[in-house]
């Protein structure tokens, strides 16, 4: 099975960790290694690093070399520019098919998506979870297999994927049809869902076919589709530098979700879904989640002194220096070499906007 990690976001919600030059993906922000780094760690002695390709922004291709030097450089897809995550998919739908063997068949061929900024601490759950997903696909149970995290607590930040019934069991893993999708509800909404048993996180991993993707592609971007097989055609060619930047610009500017994955009927569709320690720190608040689920707790990372003090992010990057609070409950505190953020749990959503701000300022070269 080929396996696709993404790895191409800028991370602007987990500022100032998390910067233009060095987005959060590569950046080890729990631990020693990069987020990236843990999701090649998870498949590659499984899939083999001739089968493992990363999709990312070509301005972080000299670090994804950096800190991947086990993976092939031709497994290295880099988009000329930021087009949002359909025309990323397209294009790296359009290298695997590229890759495949003269007579082998894009319908037969697993892939599974992945992202590279999200964290596991139960990594065998996962990787069993993987396997059963890759195996039911072969057995054609189903187009396209969703994989969800067995969900911990309301979660009204994150997706979250609705159950059918039960559709059977593989080697003690359970598999239920595709019901709907749910994306951030209201948290009235999110404690009902997670309080009735029948809704998982929607972790954004699946396993499905080269095939199965560009179909969908051809049926619902028939523009796009068209651009990328010119894209396709000119890999491993001289000029295929020239077409991809003259073309992946001109692609529309839309999520995979919107373009794609809403198109997907539940007929075509199972989830398996498992306790794999799950989290996606894509905001400040759910880094805390991350290290520190409990919200008596403070979470710390780095030289860290609280006094009087819970529910608190506090996150000290630099070293040499004290962080020290007192009296505060429900605050993200982030000490930077460059820049400090302070920002009460609540308000962590603007961080993005105020960090948008930033740019055509003096203050940009924070970002």
């Amino acid at each position: 099975m080929k396996i696709v990690i993404f790895a191409g976001g800028s991370g602007r919600r987990l500022w100032p960790i998390s910067r233009q030059h060095s987005p959060k993906q590569f950046e080890s922000i729990i631990g020693s290694q990069s987020t990236v780094q843990l999701a090649v760690d998870r498949v590659i002695a499984h899939y083999g690093a001739e089968n493992i390709f990363i999709s990312t922004n070509a301005r972080y291709y000299p670090i994804i070399r950096e800190q991947l030097p086990q993976l092939p450089g031709t497994n290295l897809i880099a988009e000329p520019v930021r087009r949002d995550l359909a025309p990323a998919v397209g294009l790296a739908m359009a290298h695997l098919a590229h890759s495949l063997p003269a007579g082998a068949l894009e319908e037969d061929e697993p892939v599974a998506i992945l992202w590279g900024d999200n964290y596991m601490s139960d990594v065998p759950v996962f990787q069993r979870v993987l396997a059963t997903a890759e195996q039911l696909l072969r057995e054609r149970k189903a187009e396209i297999l969703f994989i969800g995290e067995t969900p911990r607590f309301a979660n009204n930040n994150l997706g979250w994927i609705g159950l059918g019934p039960k559709q059977g069991e593989l080697e003690g893993a359970p598999y239920f049809a595709f019901e709907s999708w749910t994306y951030r509800p209201a948290l009235a909404v999110c404690q009902q869902m997670f309080a009735s048993g029948r809704y998982v996180w929607n972790t954004g991993y699946f396993v499905t076919t080269i095939g199965f993707v560009r179909s969908l592609y051809r049926e619902h971007r028939p523009g796009m589709s068209q651009k990328l097989a010119q894209i396709q055609a000119a890999i491993g060619q001289p000029h295929y530098e020239q077409i991809l930047n003259e073309l992946y610009p001109t692609l529309e500017s839309v999520s995979f979700d919107d373009a794609i994955l809403t198109h997907v009927s539940p007929a075509q569709a199972l989830v398996l879904h498992g306790k794999m320690g799950w989290s996606d720190p894509g905001t400040l608040y759910a880094l805390k989640e991350a290290i520190n689920p409990d919200t008596n707790s403070n979470a710390e990372h780095g030289l860290v002194l609280a006094h009087q003090s819970r529910d608190c992010l506090l996150y000290n990057y630099e070293e040499g220096k004290l962080l020290a609070v007192i009296g505060l409950e429900g605050m993200v505190v982030v000490n930077t070499e460059d820049a400090i953020l302070v920002v009460h749990k609540d308000q962590v959503p603007l961080v993005r906007q105020m960090v948008d701000s930033l740019e055509g300022t003096e203050l940009e070269k924070y970002s």
